[in-house]
């Protein structure tokens, strides 16, 4: 097995070999609940079909064509910070308000490396949404218009402000010494496979978006398009090494096909937990946060504060179905760090810590004030 140390630059990821049982059987549950018989099966593969055409299709067009884009004119992001200087803090929030939790991974390597300051780390932190970005994206552009330029904003106010504070006591002294992603190396037929279908995908979800009804356009393509699509996704990320960030050596097309994979499963796991709940308990939501109405901005950020893309996920997933309002998005997607706190809490828990503290303060701020002077904005 190939375990290349790479250059500071590349995303941080330690091996999760030893998951890759309860990753297998966690696959296999999900499959098992799409063939049940009755009610579950049939609404756990609407709602595979689902993710797979709003969600996913969106997310691994994004990043073929990112990685592309990275691979074909050599662009290192890491060495980009380093040499940035008066720019890091601005350049690290562009990179946490990237939809997912590569940006923000950089940007908390470049940090346990020396290569940046703590601002940045701020500022990347504050500014990412996480996975839950491409989730916003696909079914409420109009609301990720606001969000992800907002939270942008703030992370770089965030990070100027801490860097002036107290940015001279979190500063790294030495580089850390760390385990990098597993180098998969040769592009596997499950990659190309998995790419195959997301031309197909993106049309169809590109043609929901418009508002027309894509089974009656295209038929019974949609669920077989879907399905195979969500089962190679499954399969991708159960047998994988890897937890959600890939190594910049490997081609564009692994790591779309690795990282979507792993976007895909979150994304499930939020579309099932919802329409569960909703379906077999009977249990009004609606009526159920209309009764802490004002709570919800605080719970929206305090939900933020849980590492991993997860929690993130079903809190827009609830903001999609009008279950809480426009101001609790907006807290939680300040206050959450997505996947890049795993990493930060693994290299350097005191400014992991620190910088969850320094993100919340303005997400706090920005949610009741949605809250408080435009309560029905973006509901």
């Amino acid at each position: 097995m190939d375990t290349t140390t790479n250059p500071p630059s590349v995303a941080l990821q330690p091996q999760i070999g030893p998951f890759r049982a309860k990753r297998l059987m966690v696959g296999m549950i999900l499959l098992g609940l799409a063939i049940a018989p009755g009610t579950l099966g049939e609404l756990t593969r609407g709602l595979m079909v689902d993710a797979y055409v709003q969600v996913s299709a969106f997310v691994a067009a994004t990043l073929l064509l990112f990685y592309g884009a990275e691979r074909l004119f050599k662009f290192d992001i890491g060495q980009s910070l380093k040499t940035a200087k008066g720019w890091q803090v601005p350049l690290a929030a562009l990179l946490g308000a990237t939809p997912g939790c590569g940006g923000a991974v950089v940007v908390v390597a470049a940090y346990s490396s020396g290569n940046v300051g703590f601002g940045a780390v701020v500022a990347a932190l504050t500014a990412t949404m996480g996975d839950a970005a491409f989730l916003l994206i696909a079914t409420r552009p109009d609301a990720a218009i606001v969000v992800l330029p907002l939270s942008f904003a703030i992370g770089i106010l965030s990070g100027w402000v801490v860097d002036f504070l107290a940015g001279d006591k979190m500063a790294v002294d030495t580089a850390a010494q760390c385990e990098m992603a597993t180098l998969i190396g040769r592009t596997r037929t499950k990659d190309y496979a998995f790419m195959a279908l997301v031309a197909p995908g993106l049309v169809m979800g590109v043609t929901q978006i418009t508002g027309a009804d894509i089974e009656a356009v295209y038929g019974d393509l949609v669920t077989v398009v879907g399905l195979v699509g969500t089962a190679l996704g499954l399969f991708i990320w159960s047998t994988s090494k890897l937890k959600a960030m890939t190594n910049n050596m490997d081609s564009p097309v692994t790591r779309m096909a690795e990282e979507t994979a792993f976007i895909s499963v979150w994304v499930i796991g939020a579309y099932l937990a919802y329409d569960y709940l909703v379906t077999f308990t009977g249990v009004d939501l609606e009526s159920t946060f209309s009764t802490v109405a004002p709570l919800l901005p605080l719970i929206g950020v305090l939900i933020g504060l849980v590492p991993g893309c997860g929690p993130q996920v079903l809190v827009t997933t609830l903001y999609i179905n009008g279950l809480i309002p426009f101001a609790a998005l907006m807290g939680n997607a300040i206050s959450n760090d997505g996947d890049a706190l795993f990493p930060a809490i693994a290299l350097n828990p005191k400014a992991a810590i620190w910088a969850t503290v320094y993100s919340t303060i303005p997400a706090l701020i920005a949610a009741y004030s949605f809250y408080f002077f435009a309560p029905g904005f973006m509901n």
